[in-house]
C-alpha cells in the first residue's frame, strides 16, 4: 500500500467513522431516560453525608 492510499482512506472513511462514533457519543448521553442516572451518578458524594455508609457483608 502506498502512502496515499493510506491518507484518502484516512481522509474519507475514518473521518466518517469517527463523525458517526462522536454522534453515537452524543445520542448516548443525552437519551431519553438518562437524566435519572446521571444526577445520580453526580450525587455520589454527597449519598452519606449525614451518617458514615453502613458496613455491608462481602461475599
Amino acid at each position: 500500500m502506498d502512502y496515499h492510499i493510506l491518507r484518502e482512506f484516512a481522509d474519507s472513511w475514518v473521518l466518517l467513522a469517527m463523525f458517526v462514533f462522536f454522534l453515537g457519543v452524543v445520542i448516548w448521553a443525552f437519551r431519553p431516560g438518562s437524566r435519572k442516572e446521571h444526577r445520580d451518578t453526580a450525587d455520589i458524594i454527597f449519598r452519606h453525608e449525614d451518617k458514615p455508609a453502613e458496613k455491608e457483608a462481602r461475599t
